[in-house]
């Protein structure tokens, strides 16, 4: 006998990333920060003794809370922290988006409304919610639609997802984008800034301005921090939608290693920006080799390029299986706009190295025989 909702037992679940069990790979495919976490990150860590491990951690978070407030010339009233950005994005839904009575998807009021592609964990959250998904198209240029606020409006959605920069074209909308955006949208806009460490602009104006109470801006610890391990994220924006999303939160979704950990990463912000500089000069040699080879690699602004292999040579799954084989992993997406792309996650230069020379070795005689 099945006991699940009828949604939970239709549900695709998420596909991450392949995880490798074994370190003697080239893992070029979960968009991880190829350097260590800062020490004084791993020193607050250490120093979690015992009596800190047997009570419960801070409900709320208050001491990274008033540090993120600090370092993002916020108040604390507009932070929230949640394991991993994911449990952010979980919240949205929940807060914000209407379950569909009986399950008649019919309609999409009180849904949710992405442009895709986008993030894949969109569509399972939404499942999980039981609300509808409305599906807007990117344009060619992985560019938002202009009418992407009425078309959502027009459909009855509570929320819309932006991630930027955007995963997985690399592309950056612009600031005054993402405000004409809030302007026009009738629900809340969550901006997704899980790459934005390695962008040159973010969205935090948007909330300083004080003019617009529906931004949620989504932050990770993950990719720029080198803690993907530590499942730490958090949310921003206007204080009504922080008490919201506190209300829906767990009770102690934040433990005492990950609240130490985040306070010491931000407080190292300054130090750890080396990194990211590290990989924007890698990820823009590495765009420049892969053109210089007949690849076309569009312009990024994360941790990431998507690039198309050469028509004449052997297609992107071919290329993925080939490195896979070999001890390199990058990202095949078997999905519409992207069957012809690899997602490679910039690593370090000897990494990077590794990757270009067996590109050239991949057969060119050869396609992936899988459908």
């Amino acid at each position: 006998m099945a006991y699940e909702r009828d949604n939970i037992r239709r549900l695709a679940a998420y596909v991450p990333g392949e995880q490798p069990q074994t370190q003697r790979v080239i893992k070029l495919n979960t968009n991880e920060n190829p350097y260590p976490p800062h020490a004084a990150v791993l020193q607050a860590i250490r120093d979690v003794g015992p009596d800190a491990l047997r009570r419960y951690p801070s409900p709320r978070a208050e001491r990274f809370r008033d540090t993120a407030a600090r370092v993002h010339d916020l108040d604390p009233s507009q932070v929230i922290a949640t394991n991993g950005g994911d449990e952010l994005l979980r919240l949205a839904f929940t807060a914000f988006c209407n379950p569909v009575a009986g399950g008649d998807a019919s309609s999409a009021a009180g849904g949710a409304g992405v442009a895709e592609p986008s993030y894949s964990l969109y569509p399972v959250l939404a499942e999980i919610q039981d609300t509808p998904l409305v599906r807007l198209p990117l344009d060619a240029g992985f560019a938002l639609p202009d009418d992407f606020a009425e078309r959502l409006n027009a459909a009855g959605c509570r929320l819309a997802l932006v991630v930027n920069p955007h995963a997985p074209s690399g592309r950056r909308e612009s600031i005054d984008t993402l405000r004409r955006v809030a302007e026009r949208f009738e629900g809340v806009l969550l901006i997704d800034e899980a790459y934005v460490d390695f962008a040159e602009a973010d969205a935090l104006p948007l909330l300083r301005e004080g003019d617009l109470d529906n931004v949620l801006i989504l932050r990770s610890l993950s990719k720029g921090y080198s803690l993907a391990g530590l499942r730490f994220g958090y949310g921003m924006g206007h204080a009504g939608l922080i008490a919201a999303l506190d209300k829906a939160r767990d009770s102690y979704n934040a433990d005492v290693l990950s609240q130490a950990a985040a306070v010491a990463a931000l407080e190292q912000r300054d130090a750890i920006s080396a990194t990211w500089q590290n990989v924007i000069a890698e990820r823009d040699r590495l765009t420049t080799a892969l053109r210089g080879e007949g690849w076309q690699v569009l312009d990024s602004h994360t941790n990431f390029i998507l690039a198309t292999p050469p028509s004449a040579g052997p297609d992107a799954r071919t290329i993925y299986e080939n490195l896979k084989a070999g001890g390199i992993f990058v990202r095949y997406f078997d999905q519409d706009r992207l069957r012809d792309k690899l997602r490679i996650t910039v690593g370090t230069p000897e990494q990077n190295d590794a990757l270009l020379a067996a590109l050239v070795k991949v057969p060119t005689t050869t396609k992936s025989s899988a459908p």
